[in-house]
């Protein structure tokens, strides 16, 4: 995965991950970006940072 290859709303898996997670930003040039958890809770779900090279694309 590039951050050329990835937009904001995919839904992506982490590595060593079963769960799907939505991409909410990214940031190109520090190769990272942030994820929440798809679908969402009704609590909502908490928004975390990953390195770019940590997920696979759906």
């Amino acid at each position: 995965m590039t951050s050329e290859t990835l937009h904001q709303g995919d839904c992506v898996q982490l590595l060593n991950e079963d769960k799907l997670f939505q991409v909410i930003g990214i940031d190109c040039k520090h190769e990272k970006c942030w994820v929440r958890q798809w679908p969402l809770s009704h609590a909502g779900s908490p928004v975390f940072e990953v390195s770019i090279q940590e997920i696979n694309r759906n």
